[in-house]
């Protein structure tokens, strides 16, 4: 493509980190496959639609087939990528109308062509990536058809957010580490009984690792959970389940996903998606599971700050999100375990994504104190550990997204931003390590903390509502934030606590977001 003839993508601009070492240019013959999304035959229509279904209620969701047929991208878009592709050496693997991609695959020279960039690279983060700076150029007759293109850079993006319980001495005037199995919690934030989620499905994100079978029988078998629930693994993008034996890696992260949500809802199947950690593994897993026809709930446990994902990577997520509202589905996201500042050392305060994106739930963490015997909480505060080195729940304003009509009634504090002002978390669970959940991780009884684990809590927890609202001839929850938000009393307030610059108070507040849940009042309130 000549220059004269190029449109930077908007958003696409990546910058190369300061502490990567460039290694030399990308060989030319490298074989690359890549994932361009396009715009929506309709977007007026989709946007009327998700006015229709964000408003609390009953809704006739659309399937899978129906969105595609009606919002997914236009077949006239899909053939002028194809060309584009043919008159520059490069092969077209597939299409999806209803994700809105087509997938393509090239060499690096022809892909450097196609979209004048420059792929180098170097020596990042402990291994050799791919890397590009600035924008990709499109020609200008795509200017609003193509919305983003994935995979030319190929550097890790998401980190996980579990914690173990570190072995050492408990901070002075700290909680006295305390442990509880996924059915105890349940019990405790009164999870509605008589409901395992059958019927449904939880799509589960995973970026690396992967789980033993093994595993997740004895744990289910040890809980007393029978039958266990069906769990299978999906391969995004030449991913698969692959475990590492190493239980403070990502296996930590998958089977801590599986066997909460699993536990709480034994009912649902999960649909395990695993892809590689890269900005195009990571949205292609969740548009897969969020087009995937059986699908009813997404829960992911991974992201980073804002700061580390491309505006482009960031706006087709959150469309991806809207998507799955359509559909009936809802997204539980882990708001992060690095406090106020999200882990970045600019002294600034930061929000995880994607727990920001607007369409998605955030989940923050606290600190539980419970009698298990009484299932009554004796003490629930913000979690915020990082004194003993075990981690804060993230939470703050969003840098990108302004503050969505459903916060409107919350009181947000101003963004750093123009544009910004989302507030995160919507809601929160425990998360505190120091009285976290018990679960096997390969093959190691081991207690694990982290908004990794309220993710998918809230994802069993709507495994049950939603079956209890369908056997009532209602819909799913689906979008549900702002029903959530008419309903503040459905949630234990807290207002203890902080997580570094932002402090919990009485209603919404930047820590724990409503609270944490009441299961049966947030299903009473559906029901209404």
């Amino acid at each position: 493509m000549k220059d004269s003839d190029g449109f930077p993508l908007p958003g696409s601009e990546r910058q190369v980190p300061p502490n990567a070492e460039l290694i030399g240019p990308c060989p030319a013959d490298t074989q690359i496959e890549v994932t361009v999304y396009l715009r929506s035959k309709d977007p007026s229509g989709l946007q009327e639609y998700v006015q229709q279904i964000s408003e609390p209620g009953s809704h006739v969701y659309l399937t899978p087939q129906q969105f595609a047929h009606k919002f997914g991208a236009d077949s006239a878009d899909v053939e002028a990528v194809r060309n584009f592709a043919h008159g520059h050496h490069l092969h077209v693997l597939g299409h999806d109308l209803g994700r809105r991609s087509v997938t393509l695959s090239g060499t690096a020279a022809s892909l450097n062509e196609a979209f004048a960039v420059n792929l180098q690279h170097y020596r990042y983060a402990g291994g050799i990536y791919r890397l590009r700076q600035g924008f990709i150029q499109i020609p200008t007759s795509f200017a609003n058809v193509i919305t983003a293109v994935f995979g030319l850079d190929n550097r890790p993006q998401a980190r996980t957010h579990f914690r173990i319980l570190s072995k050492k001495a408990v901070a002075p005037g700290a909680v006295t580490p305390v442990t509880y199995t996924p059915l105890q919690l349940a019990a405790i934030y009164d999870f509605p009984g008589g409901f395992t989620g059958q019927g449904e499905t939880i799509g589960i994100i995973e970026l690396g690792g992967g789980y033993n079978q093994t595993d997740i029988d004895n744990y289910f078998q040890q809980l007393g959970v029978s039958p266990a629930p069906s769990v299978t693994a999906v391969s995004v993008d030449g991913a698969t389940n692959s475990p590492t034996g190493d239980s403070s890696g990502p296996d930590g992260e998958v089977e801590l996903d599986i066997e909460v949500a699993g536990s709480i809802a034994p009912g649902a199947s999960i649909k395990v998606f695993f892809a590689p950690n890269t900005d195009q593994g990571f949205i292609d897993a969740v548009t897969t599971a969020a087009n995937d026809s059986t699908v009813t709930l997404i829960s992911i446990s991974w992201g980073g700050p804002e700061a580390t994902f491309t505006t482009q990577s960031m706006t087709t997520f959150n469309q991806a999100f809207q998507d799955a509202g359509t559909m009936g589905k809802t997204v539980f996201v882990a708001a992060g375990d690095n406090g106020s500042s999200d882990g970045e050392s600019d002294g600034a305060n930061h929000v995880d994504f994607p727990a920001s994106a607007p369409y998605a739930v955030g989940c923050g963490g606290t600190t539980l104190e419970a009698d298990t015997s009484t299932d009554t909480i004796t003490s629930e505060v913000v979690w915020n550990e990082t004194a003993s080195n075990e981690g804060a729940t993230g939470g703050g304003v969003s840098d990108v997204f302004p503050k969505p009509p459903y916060q409107d009634s919350v009181n947000v504090p101003a963004p750093t931003t123009q544009v910004g002002g989302r507030g995160v978390p919507d809601v929160a669970a425990d998360a505190d390590p120091v009285t976290g959940y018990q679960v096997i991780i390969d093959g190691s009884s081991t207690t694990v903390g982290g908004t990794s684990a309220v993710a998918p809590l809230y994802a069993g927890l709507f495994a049950r509502i939603n079956q209890a609202l369908v056997q009532q001839g209602k819909s799913r929850a689906g979008f549900v934030n702002a029903a959530l938000y008419q309903n503040p009393s459905a949630f234990h307030d807290i207002v203890s606590g902080n997580n570094g610059a932002f402090s919990a108070g009485p209603g919404w507040d930047p820590t724990t977001g409503l609270g944490t849940p009441d299961g049966s009042k947030i299903l009473s309130a559906l029901e209404g």
